[in-house]
């Protein structure tokens, strides 16, 4: 088992949700951040909680579908001589949307958050990664990532696409241990931004996604899978199930997937 303490982590989507109580975890273990999100109010309440723990913290706006800011990210952390030694692929997008229904600007979109921003951001950082002894990522991909489901089609391929393109990394790579992260229902806001066919916003609580566990529960379980370097990690309850009936009863999953309630 690895130990952080000391070491600089970048964690994108780190001002709510998961991504914040992945930060907090972090920071209680010694490790120094960057923190990037949407939102500068709510990523100085993310800085000041870690901050109690003693540690470095700085804050920097992305929108991971406007590449130039992930550039200036990039400045700011050479500005700042910051060495980057694990990464938090963390931010995304879900839908609640019928496939046929959906726009293609809303599939567009789904995948400039969930997967483009990310492949653009890593390669942003090569040099760095190239040149580093030991590098650790963490991509959340959700279980959604191992099999399609209704009203996520295009959140489910992007999720998809990133087991592709890291696991082809981290083979290409020895330096580089990607551990994917892939919880279920986790009670976060995530319903209520996801995007409808039109691109509006869903605003709604999914009743799956408020009985979930707590992000602090879930923080700490990707955490220690991170610190451990598991190639995977499931994260979440009894809906976890659903990978194995994928994998091992492909028809129980069928005919399951179809009436477990997708919101």
């Amino acid at each position: 088992m690895k130990n952080f303490s000391g070491k600089t982590a970048l964690v994108t989507g780190a001002g709510t949700g998961i991504g914040e109580a992945i930060s907090c975890r972090l920071a209680k273990e010694n490790v120094n951040l960057v923190l990037t999100g949407l939102g500068d109010d709510d990523l100085q309440t993310a800085k000041k909680k870690c901050e109690k723990f003693g540690v470095k913290v700085y804050t920097y706006v992305i929108n991971l579908t406007d590449l130039s800011s992930i550039d200036g990210l990039y400045d700011f952390v050479i500005a700042n001589g910051i060495v980057i030694d694990i990464f938090v692929l963390n931010a995304g997008v879900s839908q609640r949307s019928l496939a046929l229904d959906t726009d293609f600007s809303v599939d567009k979109k789904l995948f400039d958050v969930n997967f483009f921003g990310s492949v653009y951001l890593i390669k942003k950082f090569r040099d760095m990664i190239r040149s580093s002894k030991h590098i650790n990522i963490g991509v959340t991909v959700s279980i959604s990532g191992k099999f399609g489901f209704p009203l996520r089609s295009s959140y489910c391929a992007s999720k998809h696409a990133l087991f592709g393109f890291f696991e082809s990394l981290a083979l290409e790579n020895e330096n580089v241990k990607v551990t994917f992260l892939i919880p279920g229902r986790v009670n976060t806001q995530i319903s209520k931004s996801a995007i409808m066919a039109k691109g509006d916003t869903y605003g709604k609580m999914d009743k799956g996604q408020a009985d979930g566990i707590s992000v602090e529960k879930c923080a700490a379980v990707a955490v220690r899978a991170l610190r451990r370097e598991r190639h995977e990690k499931l994260i979440g309850g009894n809906e976890l199930l659903m990978v194995y009936f994928k994998k091992y009863l492909p028809w129980l999953f069928y005919k399951l997937a179809r009436k477990v309630s997708a919101t």
